[in-house]
Parts: C-alpha cells; structure tokens; sequence
C-alpha cells in the first residue's frame, strides 16, 4: 500500500541536486543559511507556489528560477521566509524605551536649545508590521502630548514583500491583539463590525508615523540615516558568522553615537566588537569613535 507522503514524492519529487540549488539561491539572494532539517519546509512551501504556476515538478520550477530576468524570484523569496512575530515581543525592550531612552532623549533636548527635536526608529525585519505599530505605540505613549513638538519617524521593511503590504494595511485578526492591554486597544485601534468582523484596524495617528518599505538586508539600503533605535530582531540566527559580522558594522554606521541597537533573544554581538557596549537583555548602545 502506497502512503501520502509516497504518492506525494511521486509527483513532486525534491531531488538532492535541487534542494542544493535552490539552497544556494536562498543564500546568494538573502543571506539565510538552510540545511537538510529544512528540506520538508522547503518541500512543503515550494509544492504550493510549483501548483499554482502550474508545474508539474521542482525541476521545472528550479528551471524557472535559473532563467535570466524571470519575475518568480520576488515569490520565491516571500515563499520560504518565515514571518513569526506578534505585538510588543520580547517586551523589556519596549519597556526601556518607555522607562529610559525615551525619557532620556527628551531631557536631553529640553537641556540644550538648539538641539534637533526628532526621532528615528528603523524596525529592520517588520514582518507584517506588529513590531512597528508596538514601536508606534510606545513612542506616543511615552512622549504624550509632546509629540506634536517633534519629527518623529519609523520605517519598517522587511524582505517578504507580501508582509510588507499587511503592515502597510494595518488590519490584523482579532486574535492577534487580544492579550494587549485594553487601554491600548481603545486608544490605538478600531474593531471591525460588519464585514470587517472579528478585525481591528490602526489607528491614523499609528500608520502616519511609519513608512513601510520592501528591502533587503544583503544589497544596498538607500537609507540616510542617521537612527536612534534599530530594532534587528531574530534576524540575524538565520545567517552564517560570515554575514552577521558585515550586518553589524552597518547598523553602527547608520546609527547615531549612543544610539540603541536590539536583537533578537538568541543573537548577541561578538564580545570583542568595541563599536557597542552591552546594556544588558540584548541592547546595545553604539559608543563613538
């Protein structure tokens, strides 16, 4: 008796020389690092996009991703990242946003009459947006009504150009906001009715402060620069030694002195790099030349 998964292999069959090929693509147009224990992912999100252009194999469809000029790169691309995220993760972050580099900033800028009253946050891997909006959030929770006095400014991008148009869109399930907090929830969101139920919009003040970009981490930024916060979660655990340490470097020029930089839980940056000091929980601030 033949199973599923052998009737499955039978029509689309993932061969070792393709699952390498399309392993090095993933690495030379993104930078993540795949290895066997992918394979079924890759298998499983690849059979979805081969069916819908009407394939009969991966080796027609790794054929098509070996052509020159062809249109299917963007879509594979957004077929095999992975988008885990969720409102205010990892929260002690926003929490030293709130509690101590915002503040800071602010007392700063009061001290010194001809400093610049603007803020610049860069959520580098946004995927469908929560991270931004829980920046968004938190910034005009801690600034309150004098916001209106400053140029503040976020950019989400992400390499998923799919993720980028949800967080453009700002509409996320019912579901995904349900554990916040109910004060954030009245003050920064609208529930569907009708059609729209069991959805909740942001608010217009939230959207007007980010710009939603599609970018890549590996090619050029056309970003000027400079941040104050960059926010790298859980990025950089998908690529080898080789490209974090030329990732970090750029993050430092675009950040300004004492700027912040935050990773992701697991991710660190090496010890003996002294453009950084640690400020504990995965924070670290840049130190000037």
């Amino acid at each position: 008796m033949i199973s599923a998964r052998q009737g499955r292999e039978g029509q689309y069959s993932l061969s070792e020389s393709e699952f390498q090929f399309i392993c090095e693509l993933v690495y030379n147009s993104t930078g993540i690092v795949l290895d066997g224990r992918k394979r079924e992912m890759l298998y499983r999100r690849l059979m979805r996009r081969t069916r819908e252009l009407g394939l009969a194999s991966f080796s027609e469809y790794c054929e098509l991703l070996k052509q020159k000029d062809n249109d299917e790169l963007p879509n594979f691309t957004n077929a095999i990242t992975t988008n885990l995220t969720s409102f205010f993760r990892e929260s002690h972050h926003f929490d030293y946003l709130t509690n101590e580099f915002i503040p800071e900033l602010m007392n700063c800028n009061r001290r010194a009459e001809d400093a610049g009253r603007r803020l610049r946050i860069w959520s580098s891997a946004s995927s469908t947006g929560e991270e931004a909006y829980s920046i968004a959030m938190t910034v005009m929770n801690a600034m309150g009504s004098s916001i209106t006095d400053w140029d503040v400014r976020i950019l989400a991008t992400d390499l998923d150009s799919d993720v980028v148009e949800v967080g453009r869109g700002g509409v996320y399930k019912l579901e995904r906001v349900r554990d916040l907090d109910i004060d954030l929830k009245r003050s920064w969101m609208t529930k569907g009715r009708g059609d729209n139920g069991g959805l909740v919009k942001m608010s217009q003040e939230l959207m007007d402060l980010i710009v939603f970009k599609q970018l890549n981490l590996l090619h050029k930024w056309p970003i000027s620069g400079p941040f104050d916060v960059i926010f790298c979660r859980n990025v950089l655990i998908y690529f080898d030694r080789e490209t974090q340490e030329k990732l970090i470097p750029r993050f430092y020029d675009l950040l300004r002195p004492g700027g912040l930089l935050f990773l992701g839980h697991s991710e660190s940056i090496l010890k003996d790099n002294k453009n950084f000091e640690s400020l504990g929980k995965t924070i670290y601030r840049k130190l000037e030349a």
